[in-house]
């Protein structure tokens, strides 16, 4: 996916992590009781899945994995899938929907099958069953579509990446690799400013260099593959 894909991996494209050893659940003792139990629940066993399918689930964790550039062993850490199944299970949305779209439980169940349908047209097998590069391709096409199976493909993307984003961004440890210590109530903070970090936050170990920028990654795989050609 090349344009607005979204990337969002545990560790950055030069491997490791951006802030080594930080620890968002250390800073618990300094949340209130209601907000330590919410934040710190969310690192044990994660909720079971009550409102995908057996056959809807493997697509969306398929789905996810593919939208937030994860691996199997990143999405057991942060378990996306069964954060987003939860709050659909408790009807949580974002207190509205798309007109073009059916209300977001449904459009869930409704693209999910969408996309295994299309998936298995194309490539004979359902989509989590595809290999990485078709799943790539087929979310590039609709994220590139004005409409997509009849729906409007933008608001379909919309729905996906707002759901995703909300789960994956709820957890400790996506915290972890961003640098972010958490609530900041009631503790808040004092040093207000552009660099001017609080005691328990950590400076990230490359400042300069973008997560999202993977040209230095690419552009040394290609040379590896010339290299490879020319042997």
């Amino acid at each position: 996916m090349t344009r607005d894909r979204l990337q969002l991996p545990l560790s950055d494209a030069a491997g490791g992590h951006r802030y080594p050893g930080f620890d968002s659940a250390a800073q618990a003792p300094h949340w209130d009781e209601a907000t330590r139990d919410v934040v710190l629940a969310r690192l044990g066993d994660p909720p079971p899945l009550s409102f995908f399918t057996p056959d809807e689930a493997r697509t969306a964790r398929a789905l996810f994995i593919q939208l937030l550039d994860q691996s199997e062993s990143d999405e057991e850490r942060v378990p996306v899938l069964n954060l987003v199944d939860a709050r659909l299970a408790a009807n949580q949305t974002d207190g509205w929907y798309y007109a073009d779209l059916p209300p977001d439980r449904k459009a869930w169940q409704e693209t999910l099958a969408a996309l295994d349908a299309q998936t298995r047209e194309q490539h004979g097998c359902p989509f989590a069953d595809a290999t990485g590069a078709v799943q790539r391709d087929l979310l590039q096409g609709i994220l590139t579509a004005d409409r997509w199976r009849d729906y409007p493909a933008k608001q379909v993307w919309s729905l996906w990446t707002r759901y995703a984003c909300t789960a994956f961004y709820s957890h400790p440890s996506a915290w972890d690799e961003i640098g972010f210590a958490g609530p900041a109530y009631p503790r808040g903070y004092k040093n207000i400013g552009v660099d001017a970090l609080e005691p328990f936050e950590q400076r990230d170990v490359r400042p300069q260099q973008d997560p999202l920028d993977r040209s230095a990654e690419i552009e040394k795989r290609a040379e590896a593959a010339q290299k490879g050609g020319r042997g």
